[in-house]
Formats: C-alpha cells, sequence, structure tokens
C-alpha cells in the first residue's frame, strides 16, 4: 500500500497552482496524495482576489482557520509537502499535534517567531533571495534542518528545476523504504 502524502497549497491556492500538477506527475505513483487548498482551510473568502487581500485574510486568522482544519481533516500519519503560507500552516499543525511522518516546508512565512520546531522529520527549504527566510541563528536555536537554495526568490516552488529536485528527494525517500 502507498504511503500517504498530503499537499497543501500556497495562499494562491488552486487559482494559480498549475505547477503543483507537475509534483503529482512525479509523486503520483508512489504516494497517495491528498490534496488541500490552502484558501479553502483557512475560510478565505476575499472578494477582490488580489495579492494583499488574500495575505490580509490570512494574517487575520485564516492561518489560525487552516491549522485547526488541517488537525480535523488529518488524523492519521502521513508525510507532508506544503508551499508558502501552506507551509506555514502544516508547521503550526505540527507545533499543535498534527500526526506527521516527514514534513517538507518549502518558503513557509512567519515560523521565525516559533520558538520549537516541530516533533517531525522537517525540512525546510528557502530561496536564498527570499526576504521571509529565517535566519541561521534561528534555525540552530531550535534545531531546525533549514536548506538555501541559490538563486531563488520565494517562489522557487514553481520553477520545474525544483521542482524535479524535490520530488526526487520525496521518491528516494519512499522507495529506500521500500528495499
Amino acid at each position: 500500500m502507498a504511503e500517504k502524502l498530503v499537499v497543501i497549497s500556497d495562499k494562491w491556492g488552486a487559482k494559480k497552482g498549475l505547477w503543483i500538477a507537475s509534483y503529482f506527475g512525479y509523486l503520483q505513483q508512489y504516494y497517495d496524495i491528498v490534496f488541500h487548498d490552502c484558501q479553502q482551510l483557512g475560510n478565505v473568502d476575499v472578494s477582490i482576489s488580489s495579492e494583499e487581500n488574500i495575505d490580509r485574510a490570512f494574517n487575520e486568522k485564516a492561518i489560525d482557520r487552516a491549522v485547526s482544519n488541517l488537525i480535523k481533516k488529518e488524523t492519521q500519519q502521513a508525510h507532508y509537502l506544503a508551499f508558502g503560507t501552506g507551509a506555514t500552516v502544516v508547521y503550526k499543525a505540527s507545533l499543535k499535534g498534527l500526526p506527521a511522518k516527514t514534513i517538507t516546508a518549502i518558503s513557509a512565512l512567519g515560523i521565525e517567531l516559533e520558538e520549537e520546531s516541530p516533533n517531525a522529520n522537517i525540512k525546510l527549504i528557502y530561496g536564498e533571495c527570499d526576504k521571509s527566510k529565517p535566519g541561521l541563528k534561528w534555525a540552530k536555536s531550535v534545531g531546525a534542518n533549514l536548506k538555501i537554495v541559490p538563486n531563488f526568490g520565494h517562489t522557487l516552488y514553481s520553477d520545474e528545476k525544483i521542482i524535479s529536485e524535490i520530488s526526487l528527494e520525496l521518491l528516494e525517500n519512499i522507495t529506500k523504504n521500500l528495499v
């Protein structure tokens, strides 16, 4: 039976997430994939879908709602792959008991405010030019596994080269366990 992989979108949800299909192309043969739209998890409903309005909605409680809803929906251990705001949701949910085997969190926002790291095997990935990446001092203080990718910004997760690398890492982890 395939391992479960829960994928959480960035703040744009499925609306601007065509790149996410590339991850599914690599991973669907080896994982039982469940997808959550971050906006739906956070009950985000903005009349004008601008970046400013979506950011405001998430900052005004949608992240907390998304964390709570994710914990309610995902009660069994699983692997997690999450992007941007979705990565923040998974990180915070795992601190509150989300049963995670592994977490690959790409470009999570605001997690340097947390004083601990989740109990799961977590990998934090950021682009070198991402203004929201946490500092090395924070990463050391909480024992975070932080990977910085040179020459990329916040949306590195939508680049085909990065999609391929991350997918192959996830596949290596799953196939290691099959042998």
